[in-house]
């Protein structure tokens, strides 16, 4: 899994008014949870967890504070401004790498169903999945064929078992399934009456051979 880093400062004093003057100053107050020690408490500039928080992909962060420490951890919290979304508290959780850890790992799709092809619909109640692993065998995204799905067809938690990690989830959790819509319904319908009609055509050439072998014997007896 990929990895950013973030340069924070430690903080010595952790009161409403300087929290506040941090915020104004365009710092974010962070808290670091999990360590040996004592939970720590740095800031760092707003614009360093853009990468972070607003993406889809997942992360492992490396805190490298102003003291000459670094520590590996993951965001485990985040907090914005109720009016105008703006950052104002992120928990991390610090990371060991013999200790496994669960984290939402995002799902990708890739193919094109042969369900959504024919008029179906691709739903997906889970766009992140709850997985648990040691940092180094966490995946940077979970990855479904969907190709093979037709209209009807669902993939279960249970299909997407990988010795590397657990997926936190009941094995009959529906991932992504192909639902009927009513374009599809339409097109099923008009491909049965495509083949019955064919197959009457077929039935008519039949039947109408015979009158015209009937039509020669008769002309045959006047003859």
């Amino acid at each position: 899994m990929k990895s950013i880093t973030i340069d924070g400062s430690q903080r010595e004093s952790v009161g409403k008014k300087s929290t506040k003057a941090l915020r104004n100053a365009g710092q974010v107050p962070c808290v670091l949870y999990g360590g040996e020690a004592k939970p720590v408490h740095f800031t760092a500039p707003e614009l360093a967890f853009s990468k972070l928080v607003y993406t889809p992909s997942a992360h492992t962060v490396v805190i490298k504070l102003d003291n000459g420490d670094s520590l590996n951890a993951i965001m485990q919290d985040i907090q914005f401004h109720p009016v105008t979304d703006r950052i104002i508290h992120i928990d991390f959780y610090e990371i060991n790498e013999n200790k496994a850890i669960t984290m939402e790992i995002p799902v990708k799709t890739t193919g094109k169903s042969k369900g959504v092809i024919n008029g179906g619909n691709l739903r997906m109640p889970y766009r992140k999945l709850r997985v648990k692993a040691i940092p180094s065998k966490l995946p940077d995204f979970i990855e479904i064929d969907i190709t093979p799905l037709k209209i009807g067809d669902k993939v279960y938690i249970s299909e997407l078992e990988n010795d590397d990690y657990d997926l936190m989830h009941p094995d009959n959790t529906v991932v992504c399934q192909v639902r009927r819509s009513r374009l599809a319904i339409v097109d099923e319908v008009e491909e049965d009456e495509n083949e019955e009609g064919t197959e009457g055509e077929e039935g008519a050439t039949e039947a109408g051979d015979t009158p015209a072998t009937e039509t020669d014997d008769v002309a045959a007896v006047k003859e």
